[in-house]
């Protein structure tokens, strides 16, 4: 028999440890309930690293994304992550980015209705100026990829950055920053030519004197008018907001509805547009406003055919977000989110801030209520996040930053569950 001495103190040791792995669970799922948590360490071995462009969900839950850097030869990966039943994510690499004519270094992703993966690529391609790209399942539990369209060939465009997107037809749109008749960008149209490839011809030809420079990503309205913003030119150089509404004839007219950089206004447009349900769009600058660290902003319709805009917040206050370099997105409440690669409470790089997770919230005053969500840089989280958000179907945000992470400052997948 037992000692009672012994037993007792096997008792209360039992009791003890029960206690502590129900505290310890408790504490676990009140961090795993809310916060940012990496999902996956960019950067060991011969996975991608460096992801400047943000990742997509299929219909099974699983992401997608690609890295700017990495894989094989260094010139970027296209990956996939898959629940693993535990709350994490098996990753695998599904396309390497640079063999002989491929594409190389990627941009983000889209799904077509069959499955099927595009995206742009700013290099590589038959001309080295860039390609359009196409990722397939083939069956077997792999992926092919080919190449749809190789830029750079007399007057068509270069080193395409922005993500693409379909219309009703299923033609694909984007833009490339560079080339064109005037070498200021293009915004381009791909088209099934029913033989299994793509034909491209160009839309738009920037100018780059009082037209914009370097355009980035494109919306359509419901109307069938193209919408985007560029980097550089307009009045000021300062980037502009452009219109590209059909002529009638099968071509575009453009024309700009905004000047950015007069006064404290934004500078420097990156990212492109989301549209609410009146009409509105909305955007960030990545520098400009009252604190010279950008801005979020609204181009609003006026009824006659123009345009009105106006600053909704300017980063850069003490502890705020700084840079916004990719654009916003709502929830189903009309609040805003996105991210700034600067700015926010943690110091890396020389001093400045490892950036931020931000919501923007309409208050009474028709504007917006600006607040951090998180703040990146501890420990071995991400840093810099350059790339949009998503939301999955219980409203967590995902997306990637290019530096950070546990495995050679490769970047990290991350989510964040808000509180």
């Amino acid at each position: 028999m037992a000692n009672p001495v012994i037993r007792e103190i096997q008792t209360l040791v039992l009791r003890t440890t029960l206690a502590m792995l129900t505290l310890a669970l408790v504490v676990t799922s009140a961090w795993a309930a809310t916060g940012e948590r990496v999902l996956h360490n960019l950067g060991s071995a011969s996975d991608g690293h460096t992801p400047y462009s943000g990742v997509i969900f299929d219909t099974h839950g699983n992401i997608f994304g690609t890295t700017y850097q990495g894989g094989s030869h260094n010139e970027g990966v296209a990956f996939e992550m898959t629940p693993n039943g535990t709350g994490g994510y098996f990753e695998k690499v599904i396309h390497n980015f640079g063999t002989g004519l491929d594409a190389q270094y990627p941009n983000t992703l889209i799904f077509d209705s069959a499955g099927n993966l595009y995206g742009t690529a700013e290099y590589g391609g038959t001309h080295g100026f860039g390609a359009v790209f196409e990722i397939s399942p083939n069956g077997s539990g792999g992926w092919t990829e080919k190449v749809l369209h190789n830029f750079g060939s007399g007057v068509d465009g270069q080193y395409p950055l922005a993500n693409l997107i379909f219309d009703s037809d299923g033609n694909l749109y984007s833009t490339t920053s560079g080339g064109g008749t005037k070498d200021k960008g293009t915004v381009f149209e791909m088209s099934p030519n029913g033989s299994g490839g793509w034909t491209e011809k160009v839309l738009h030809n920037f100018r780059g004197d009082l037209d914009g420079i370097d355009p980035q990503g494109l919306i359509f309205d419901t109307h069938g008018n193209l919408y985007g913003a560029t980097v550089y030119g307009g009045n000021l150089n300062e980037g502009t907001a452009f219109e590209l509404s059909p002529d009638g004839s099968g071509g575009y007219a453009e024309k700009v509805i905004h000047n950015f950089g007069h006064g404290d206004d934004g500078q420097s447009p990156i990212s492109g547009f989301i549209m609410d349900s009146a009409g509105n769009f909305y955007g960030t600058t990545y520098g400009g406003g009252i604190h010279a660290a950008g801005t979020a902003y609204e181009v609003s319709p006026r009824g006659d055919g123009d345009f009105t805009e106006k600053v909704l917040h300017s980063f850069g206050r003490p502890n705020d977000g700084a840079n916004p370099y990719a654009g916003l997105i709502f929830d189903a409440s009309g609040n805003l989110y996105g991210t700034t690669e600067g700015g926010g409470t943690v110091s890396c790089r020389g001093g400045v801030g490892c950036g931020t997770i931000f919501e923007m919230l309409p208050n009474d005053d028709g504007g917006y209520d600006e607040r951090v969500l998180w703040n990146f840089g501890d420990g071995l989280d991400g840093t810099s996040p350059s790339a949009g958000l998503i939301f999955d179907k219980s409203g967590n945000l995902y997306s990637t930053t290019p530096t950070g992470g546990s495995h050679n400052n490769g970047g990290t997948v991350f989510e964040y569950t808000p509180e």
